[in-house]
């Protein structure tokens, strides 16, 4: 199983569990996340960079691999994914650097995947 598969087969399988525990407020927040993400003023493409340049910044590697996902599921080139890294980078200081780099070794693996 790559880093792909890895990645989407546990979030998955825990997500499954979290839900199966009927948490009314997680519930609520899973939900919240969900319609924060759907087309609204701004299209999912400019949302999934928001998300990934403030996952960058908040350091969180679930987070960038999900929304780097997401990025290459709605087309982001890797020219703008790379303007996307750049924003976060100048926002968080070098401390995003580690990050930086495990974001562009997932990214070159969801090219490989994806053909582009």
């Amino acid at each position: 199983m790559n880093l792909i598969e890895e990645f989407n087969s546990y979030r998955a399988q825990m997500n499954e569990k979290i839900m199966d525990s009927d948490n009314k407020v997680i519930k609520r927040f899973f939900n919240l996340d969900t319609n924060t993400y759907a087309e609204g003023a701004l299209d999912v493409k400019t949302k999934e960079m928001i998300g990934l340049a403030c996952s960058m910044v908040l350091r969180c590697d679930d987070c960038i691999k999900y929304h780097l996902g997401k990025c290459h599921e709605v087309g982001l080139t890797k020219t703008e994914i790379f303007e996307v890294f750049s924003i976060a980078t100048l926002i968080g200081g070098s401390i995003v650097i580690p990050h930086l780099r495990r974001a562009v070794e997932y990214w070159e693996l969801l090219e490989q995947e994806g053909g582009k």
